[in-house]
């Protein structure tokens, strides 16, 4: 107990060990130096005595033991003493007083060795021992209020933050695994992230420059497709991300039991394009497909309306555009059913367009409202419902967007045991607008085809998914995996998937995947992550000063095991997040915070080794003019056909005219489609 009597009981005993170590000092100088003092007249008959019956201990015998004697008194007694703690007081001076002082006092016995008379070698010998003494002392009371806290040591929290992470290496046939590195107490240690359940989803979160797609996502490229995983892969910064996927196919490729097919779509290099028809229409089985694909078309062109998804000025012109790709499908088995045909029939003069589709009767209730508005002369009315489909499809009337919309050199299924692909279509960040939509038709599309029972592995690879639209991603997500379909979304942030996607759905997307890592964001982002992620036992110190004493505090208490503002300050490599495990791994350390860990060098010599992207085909401006023009024709064509078809049926149902037999009936017919 720190009761007053036993601080002055202290005391004491420190007071007197220094005065033995005192008194020992003295009568070794008055032993050593004797005759000086002698010729001084400090001696004395009974003094004399005295000092030999003590010198007859030993202690005295020599110059050395006797200053041992005395420096560990001294040191017994600076190590009880408590000074009024100073936090101005550095090491580094301490540590000069002590062995200066240390120097003095050992060297001290050279002047012994001095040329000089007895007065000036005591002199110099009782001088240099006491400054050598006193330097020790000064050094050691300083040493005494030092201001020593643990805390000043680790002034942003790391270590005590930290916490054990998973080190095992956990390998099935669908993880990826990444090595890393991460702090425990200020130890560097080995570890492993492992995402042994990628079939729960997997959200990329990181600012520019955080090191997603170098750190992250190439190793689910790599791993996945050693593993036998078919692939869909969206290339937000074509060709980044597809070079790698191209080449790691030609490494792996012995590992699949039938070679998957590599396909590309990208808009700006046409010779290193394939050509394919989101619309295919062996794809489209009933009308609500092609509502699907109109809403992912139109929400694609005109992001503010995900967030009015039941307004009538939304919702007519996907009915209007749902009405014209329907018809398309059904006209003559869907030989036309092409974006680039919805975009120029859905051009068309009303008086015509209307009285064509008109004549398909699944769609007559899609196109009821904007006929009756054309018959009451409500012109306003109408433009208002159509204007915005018009307007926003107008945008990808591109001879380039023609040409890769209306071929057809593969299908999107590509998880088909039977024909594997890994596909890779890429966007252009300076082209976002226009190509987003049309990459988003792609997706929804492939989708439909992919989340099928009895399929091949695959994964979905989304870099900044945000910049496409896709319709029930957590639909996706919660039921993809029991068909072994691997999805991974990138996002710089969950506030850039708000405003894309609405704050419902961006929650739920956030909230429905299994395993996360992010690397550095800030805001609500970091927030969210950090409440995800919850807290870990630390200990907390406080300490108390007074003029005596210093007092500290220990206590433990839950704080987040990764503050926000740690996250907000992650260097680039470094990642915080949480996996998902299986009934039969089970993950105890799910959360991590580790550098995950490159190999420079040999991803810098792989990479210079890389194939490019092989020319599919020589593609000509001629050519892409010439399916552009043979487009516009064909929509033409189409049209006058029907025209003249419904003109022949108006005719042939005139009052008072015999209707003519079966057989002319018939070739009236063949010959209005083949005009």
């Amino acid at each position: 107990m720190q009761t007053g009597e036993d601080t002055q009981g202290l005391r004491k005993i420190i007071d007197f060990t220094r005065l033995i170590s005192l008194v020992i000092l003295s009568i070794h100088f008055y032993i050593s130096c004797y005759s000086a003092f002698s010729q001084w007249g400090y001696t004395a008959e009974i003094t004399y005595r005295m000092v030999m019956n003590i010198a007859k201990t030993g202690l005295f015998i020599g110059i050395v033991k006797a200053k041992i004697a005395a420096l560990i008194f001294l040191l017994i007694s600076l190590i009880g003493a408590k000074g009024k703690k100073d936090e101005q007081i550095r090491k580094d001076s301490i540590v000069i007083y002590i062995l200066t002082g240390l120097l003095f006092y050992s060297m001290s016995s050279l002047a012994f060795y001095l040329d000089a008379e007895r007065n000036v070698i005591a002199f110099s010998y009782i001088g240099l021992t006491s400054l050598g003494y006193l330097l020790i002392l000064t050094g050691g009371v300083r040493l005494s209020r030092l201001l020593k806290s643990v805390m000043q040591q680790d002034i942003f929290n790391r270590d005590n933050e930290s916490f054990p992470q998973e080190e095992r290496l956990l390998e099935n046939e669908y993880s990826v695994n990444l090595p890393a590195v991460y702090n425990l107490k200020g130890k560097q240690l080995k570890s492993w992230i492992n995402f042994i359940n990628m079939f729960r989803g997997l959200l990329i979160a990181g600012s520019p420059g955080a090191g997603k797609s170098y750190f992250v996502i190439r190793h689910i490229i790599d791993q996945h497709i050693r593993k036998g995983f078919t692939m869909f892969l969206y290339d937000f910064k074509y060709d980044d991300l597809t070079k790698i996927a191209y080449n790691k196919l030609l490494k792996y490729q012995k590992n699949y039991k039938i070679k998957p097919s590599f396909y590309v779509i990208n808009f700006d290099d046409l010779s290193r394009t394939h050509r394919c028809n989101p619309l295919d229409p062996a794809g489209m089985e009933d009308i609500t497909d092609a509502t699907e694909a109109s809403r992912t078309i139109m929400f694609g062109l005109n992001r503010e309306w995900i967030k009015k998804q039941g307004d009538f000025f939304v919702e007519s012109p996907i009915n209007f555009l749902t009405a014209i790709i329907w018809y398309l499908r059904k006209y003559e088995d869907g030989k036309y059913c092409t974006l680039p045909h919805v975009i120029e029939l859905m051009q068309a003069d009303y008086d015509k367009l209307f009285a064509i589709l008109e004549q398909q009767e699944e769609i007559k209730v899609l196109i009821n409202p904007f006929i009756s508005a054309y018959h009451n002369k409500a012109m306003a009315q109408l433009e208002g419902q159509i204007a915005s489909a018009k307007i926003g499809l107008a945008r990808l009337s591109s001879p380039q967007l023609y040409y890769v919309l209306s071929g057809n050199d593969f299908t999107l299924d590509v998880n088909n045991p039977e024909e594997p692909k890994i596909v890779s279509v890429g966007n252009n960040p300076q082209k976002l607008q226009i190509y987003g939509a049309v990459l988003s038709l792609y997706i929804s599309r492939m989708i439909k085809l992919v989340n099928r029972k009895n399929q091949q592995k695959c994964s979905l690879v989304f870099d900044e998914f945000p910049t496409i639209y896709f319709n029930n991603m957590d639909s996706l997500i919660a039921t993809a995996r029991s068909n072994k379909v691997a999805t991974t979304l990138a996002v710089q942030d969950f506030s850039q998937l708000k405003k894309d996607y609405g704050a419902e759905q961006a929650d739920v997307i956030t909230g429905i995947v299994g395993n996360i890592i992010s690397g550095q964001v800030t805001g609500d982002t970091a927030k969210k992550l950090s409440e995800s992620f919850g807290k870990i036992v630390q200990d907390k110190n406080s300490m108390t000063i007074n003029s005596s004493d210093t007092s500290t505090t220990k206590a433990t208490q839950l704080d987040y095991a990764i503050p926000a503002a740690k996250i907000a300050a992650l260097s680039s490599g470094e990642f915080v997040g949480i996996v998902a495990d299986n009934p039969d791994c089970k993950i105890q350390l799910k959360v991590f915070h580790s550098e995950i860990q490159n190999d420079h060098a040999a991803i810098k010599k792989e990479e210079e080794h890389y194939k490019p992207i092989p020319v599919i085909e020589k593609v000509s401006t001629t050519d892409v003019i010439e399916n552009y023009k043979r487009v516009k024709q064909e929509v033409e064509d189409l049209i006058n056909a029907e025209l003249l078809l419904l003109d022949a049926k108006n005719k042939l149902s005139e009052p008072g005219e015999i209707p003519p037999k079966q057989e002319d009936e018939e070739g009236l017919e063949g010959r209005a489609i083949s005009m």
